[in-house]
């Protein structure tokens, strides 16, 4: 397959941030916001304990990036709401060193934006949906500075997907219920799709071909054709699905129900549910671990972290953690 230099250039950056991560040495961790604690987790996997609980230095941030290297945490401070609703709103991104436990940086977006997701991207830049301005903002994580946006053409954009091969980002524009699909090197929204009167949460498959993004009016979550920008099929739900991960083999997506107290894992490749996991009450996101062994998903309403063991679809462990947990990220290789 032929590549341009724009393509060419976006998959050797993402091959170096990957090789990097691989080859950093450091200890796998996992992150996890404290949403409750306005403080981020640092968990040792290992043991399946908090080491330390870092303030914010904010009001509240709701998802963590973790760095290549596994130096950084990047928390975007949202603000003390939920997405379309009244309350404070946030307009700074802060950096935690995570071997030091403290906040060490800090992104100012200007005025009050509602950061909410950052993501690794092209150029080794994180891309943070920036949902008042109805945009992603991009950040150079080692200025600190914003260094471009791209106008998702919706309000609300809330979460964020961006595609292995660095060339196309999704957004989950929750209040619309429509997905933005973006060109991230000409840095323009190409089309909006309609999904439901309201979604929330968004993945990408292994492959770039489905994105998924779960409806919250029907328990069911829309499968996106990313060859033709349109909604491909439905898969139904025993409940209301939330955030969601494909498994690194490509064979399952596991979402949460928060009503339920569950994990759907959906097959892939039949595209229909498959089983549930019972999980602690009201899980939120779902990080699969890069050896596909295991996945964590933060149950909020029980202060627990709860990990599945990808082969026997049970949950081996649960990690206590500060108040209300919500996004994570792992450090790490395996």
């Amino acid at each position: 397959m032929s590549y341009g230099p724009v393509l060419r250039t976006a998959l050797i950056t993402l091959a170096l941030v990957q090789g990097q991560a691989q080859n950093s040495g450091a200890r796998n961790m996992l992150v996890v916001i404290e949403k409750g604690a306005h403080s981020l987790a640092i968990v040792d996997p290992t043991d399946g304990k908090v080491v330390a609980s870092v303030p914010e230095d904010g009001v509240t941030g709701h998802e963590v990036a973790a760095s290549p290297d596994g130096r950084f945490a990047y928390v975007p401070i949202y603000g003390d709401s939920g997405v379309g609703l009244p309350g404070t709103d946030g307009r700074n991104m802060v950096v935690i060193d995570v071997a030091a436990h403290k906040v060490t940086g800090n992104v100012d977006f200007g005025h009050g934006v509602r950061p909410h997701l950052p993501v690794w991207g092209p150029g080794g830049l994180l891309y943070v949906t920036t949902e008042l301005d109805r945009s992603v903002t991009i950040v150079d994580p080692k200025t600190l500075k914003v260094v471009g946006t791209i106008v998702t053409d919706q309000p609300e954009s809330h979460m964020l997907a961006i595609s292995h091969d660095g060339r196309r980002g999704y957004t989950a524009n929750v209040g619309p219920g429509t997905v933005s699909v973006l060109d991230l090197q000409a840095r323009k929204t190409i089309t909006v799709i309609p999904i439901s009167k309201n979604t929330q949460r968004i993945s990408i498959s292994m492959d770039d071909r489905m994105v998924f993004t779960a409806d919250q009016t029907k328990p069911q979550v829309a499968v996106i054709d990313t060859g033709t920008n349109t909604v491909k099929a439905w898969i139904p739900l025993p409940g209301i699905g939330y955030g969601s991960a494909p498994t690194p083999d490509g064979k399952w997506l596991l979402m949460a129900l928060p009503s339920d107290n569950k994990i759907a894992i959906i097959d892939l490749k039949e595209l229909k549910f498959a089983r549930t996991v019972d999980v602690p009450p009201a899980p939120q996101a779902v990080l699969v671990r890069p050896d596909g062994k295991g996945a964590y998903t933060s149950c909020a309403n029980s202060n627990q972290v709860a990990e599945i063991d990808l082969s026997t679809w049970k949950v081996t462990r649960l990690i206590k953690t500060g108040s209300s947990p919500d996004g994570m990220a792992w450090i790490g290789s395996k």
